[in-house]
């Protein structure tokens, strides 16, 4: 998957700046720190996504959530993620996401049917309250970036997104490019 995207990547690279994909912008990924001894296990479970950087691969707008269901035998997680689209329908994505050879166990690669196969970078989590997690790819001047403010509950504004700010901003991700992932009493939770 890594390699499909590389190649993408490149060519993207041969195509005037004027028609690049929406999700290319000009500069490089941040150098982050991933968690150091990170637990797949107490990852397991259901995490909201409270503020997110625009991701074109999303279909949904509005109450994301994602269940992680760890497994030992593939040492990571099949993930159920679901929201509703800005007409209100409910869309629901599944796939892995895993750790590879390559990095930290914090380092993880995204897998599902319909997306690139992107980086999936804990940077910081408590397990309990909230993941800050950051997934980005660059070649030369470009890059296509996205960031996710997970917490254990669907509460904009709260606990996670306070750490989480607070986080990017030490690892160098403009929160301010963030917009909040709406969640109400009107959303019903099936991921």
């Amino acid at each position: 998957m890594l390699s499909i995207a590389l190649f993408v990547l490149g060519l993207v690279a041969s195509v005037a700046p004027s028609k690049l994909p929406e999700f290319l912008v000009s500069g490089n990924c941040a150098n982050i720190k991933v968690q150091d001894m990170f637990d797949l296990r107490r990852y397991h479970g259901r995490w909201y996504q409270t503020e997110i950087l625009e991701n074109a691969y999303q279909p949904y707008t509005k109450c994301i959530n994602s269940f992680y269901d760890y497994s030992a035998a593939d040492f990571g997680f099949k993930v159920a993620t679901a929201g509703f689209s800005p007409q209100d329908q409910h869309l629901k994505l599944e796939g892995k996401i895993y750790p590879t050879k390559e990095f930290a166990a914090s380092h993880m690669l995204i897998d599902f049917p319909t997306v690139m196969g992107y980086p999936y970078q804990v940077i910081e989590t408590d397990y309990d309250t909230y993941s800050c997690v950051y997934s980005c790819l660059d070649w030369n001047t470009y890059k296509t970036e996205f960031a996710f403010v997970f917490s254990r509950t669907p509460q904009n504004g709260g606990p996670a997104t306070a750490k989480c700010a607070e986080v990017f901003r030490k690892s160098g991700i403009d929160f301010s490019k963030f917009i909040t992932v709406p969640h109400s009493a009107e959303c019903v939770y099936r991921a």
